[in-house]
């Protein structure tokens, strides 16, 4: 039988983070009994992690993993390893803040053997206009420098296989900001059988964001740079 493993990284969302994770934990349960919800808290100062060791005692396929802090994307890497550590079939990757919704996730469930990624498309997302122009911003950056149009590169709502990320997640160097992003642009880069959805984003659930503009502006340019350096090895 197939197993799942869904990879959620956290930081600071305690407001959240039970609800995320007994809804999403329903999920792994309905796939199967080796499938996992790995919920990995990224150096959080609130009470994130210990939320989650006590729900690991009422929800047996919980994997609570904790690190110092490191940022999104590294955080990321660090689960989707651990995924393809411990032989996960497929990989879903969601956030902690209850933007996506575990009921939307049967119709990417039902493509896994068409697509070996099936990457959501948050073409009315409801997170404010400054979200949605950073997101406009990069698919032109991404078609400038990779000449790959993508609907939506960095959606925190994706399904992919163990082969076609075991094939491309080292490219991503390590600590990458947008690894994400990094991962959509090889898949699309490569021809690689990956499809779009268009999925529900709501506004954050609980909680402060803790990525604001003068931050997202900050890793972008940066990013801007990688993608630079990453182009020449495609």
């Amino acid at each position: 039988m197939e197993n799942l493993y869904i990879i959620i990284p956290a930081y600071n969302e305690e407001e959240n983070i039970q609800t995320v994770a007994k809804e999403w934990h329903e999920v792994v349960q309905n796939i199967s009994r080796d499938s996992r919800l790995v919920i990995i808290n990224d150096g959080s100062r609130d009470r994130t992690y210990d939320i989650l060791c006590q729900l690991q005692k009422e929800l047996p396929q919980l994997i609570a993993l904790t690190k110092p802090n490191s940022g999104h994307g590294a955080t990321l890497l660090h689960g989707y390893h651990y995924a393809l550590d411990h032989n996960a079939d497929y990989i879903f990757q969601t956030d902690s803040d209850g933007q996506t919704l575990p009921e939307e996730f049967s119709e990417f469930w039902k493509l896994r053997h068409h697509y070996s990624a099936i990457i959501g498309h948050r073409n009315h997302r409801q997170d404010g206009i400054s979200r949605i122009f950073v997101t406009k911003v990069l698919k032109l950056v991404l078609f400038a420098i990779f000449k790959t149009s993508i609907p939506d590169a960095n959606t925190p709502y994706r399904l992919m296989s163990h082969s076609l990320l075991e094939k491309y997640i080292e490219n991503v160097p390590r600590g990458f900001n947008l690894s994400n992003v990094m991962l959509s642009v090889l898949f699309v880069h490569n021809k690689e059988a990956v499809v779009f959805l268009p999925i529900t984003f709501r506004p954050r659930q609980g909680g402060i964001n803790s990525i604001n503009l003068k931050k997202i502006t900050k890793i972008g340019l940066k990013a801007v740079q990688d993608f630079l350096i990453i182009r020449k090895s495609l």
